[in-house]
């Protein structure tokens, strides 16, 4: 499903090593948790997995598609079979909840009655089919969140990417987000949550990715945050 080989990331401008070596595999309907100190790798990682950035050495592969060998016109397709949600949202504020969603199916060319049934379907999963007219800005940050998750979630893809998908929420929303990552993970969707939130890697024991200064230095099944915060 997705698979590193020996992965490593240098970046010229600066110099910096932000991944070395990096090995491991994640298979289909996984929840992992990555976990690690701020510029450890997580987010050059997650980065390499859409192709935003392009190792220096090493494989990967993610939905069958090898990253090495991927022409560029062909790039759109993998970010296709990948849903991502972000810390700050990045709704657009001028379209409404359903708008929003629709969006990221208009831009792949799905046709207006794909739209008119997937986007109200994927509103009413994560509780906010009553606010689909709605501006981002009439929102809470936890209703943002949401509307961010039915928007990745809405092209169903085989792969979330979730970074710091709580980052700025109080503790109550945070829980509730979560949980529906969960939800969604038990539908069969391949879960990765990049994170700072101890208190949840701790409680749930789910796999845990550990990166420190561009190493992966701990894989475990049932694992555990493993850093003071």
């Amino acid at each position: 499903m997705i698979e590193f080989k020996n992965v490593s990331k240098t970046y010229e401008d600066t110099g910096v090593q932000a991944l070395n070596d990096v090995s491991f595999f994640i298979d289909k309907g996984e929840f992992v948790f990555l976990v690690g100190p701020s510029g450890a790798g997580k987010s050059t990682l997650t980065k390499l997995l859409i192709k935003e950035e392009t190792p220096n050495s090493g494989e990967i592969t993610i939905n069958g598609f090898d990253l090495n060998s991927l022409p560029k016109n062909k790039t759109p397709y993998l970010r296709r079979s990948i849903g991502m949600v972000f810390q700050d949202f990045r709704l657009l504020p001028n379209k409404t909840v359903y708008e929003n969603v629709a969006f990221a199916m208009q831009v792949i060319g799905a046709s207006r009655s794909e739209i008119r049934r997937n986007v109200p379907n994927v509103l009413s999963l994560v509780g906010l089919a009553h606010k689909a007219r709605m501006k981002p800005s009439q929102l809470s940050g936890g209703e943002q969140q949401r509307v961010s998750l039915a928007r990745a979630l809405v092209n169903k893809p085989p792969v979330i990417i979730a970074d710091e998908p709580t980052g700025n929420l109080d503790p109550d929303t945070a829980n509730e987000i979560m949980q529906l990552l969960v939800e969604i993970n038990k539908r069969g969707t391949t879960m990765i949550v990049a994170t700072h939130a101890k208190n949840f890697v701790d409680e749930m024991h789910r796999r845990v990715l550990a990166i420190e200064n561009g190493v992966l230095v701990r894989d475990e099944e049932e694992g555990t945050y493993g850093y003071d915060i």
